[in-house]
């Protein structure tokens, strides 16, 4: 008779289990948009996530980046963020920079072409320039043809590429005396 209620007792634990594992899939496949846990698939989300305790989130806008409408390059991350209004991240994007850096500080944007052909002979668009290191003109442009800027460059080049995607959204955020902070 043990045998019996053992098997009953084995056979209703088994159930409860598949109930509860049936209810939590369907609660996770009904959860609202916000409440599921962080929206990853926006630029403005995956900048806002937070790393692991101890590590840094390599999308997070640098805390050491200034307040207000600005675009953020950092030279270490090899990575720009679309700063708006209220300090909100509308994009952040990975850059292959030139082979001349500007310093770390705050700029402002002081010239801009909408299409021109870079120092690597390459033709791009929407270059937005905001300072100069030795002559070399520094700023953001996206190759015409999204094509990365080609291995065999010039010994000196300034600009840091984008997708032409990421190209778009510069070129729509960063007009003339917009703020440019570089950071490490």
């Amino acid at each position: 008779m043990a045998s019996g209620s053992s098997g009953i007792v084995a056979g209703l634990t088994v159930a409860a289990l598949a109930t509860v594992g049936f209810l939590a899939y369907q609660a996770s496949a009904n959860v609202p948009a916000g409440l599921g846990g962080p929206d990853t698939g926006s630029p403005a989300a995956a900048a806002a996530l937070k790393a692991p305790l101890g590590q840094e989130n390599p999308t997070a806008l640098p805390a050491d980046s200034g307040e207000g409408e600005r675009v953020v390059y950092s030279l270490d991350r090899d990575r720009v963020w679309l700063v708006g209004p209220g300090n909100e991240v509308s994009r952040t994007f990975k850059v292959t920079p030139g082979t001349v850096a500007p310093a770390p500080g705050t700029y402002a944007v002081r010239s801009r072409s909408n299409r021109i052909t870079g120092t690597d002979g390459i033709p791009v668009e929407h270059v937005v320039r905001f300072t100069s290191v030795d002559g070399v003109a520094i700023g953001f442009s996206a190759a015409v043809d999204n094509r990365a800027p080609l291995s065999r460059r010039p010994a000196k080049t300034g600009g840091i590429r984008e997708s032409r995607a990421d190209g778009d959204a510069m070129w729509k955020s960063a007009t003339i005396g917009v703020k440019v902070v570089v950071v490490r």
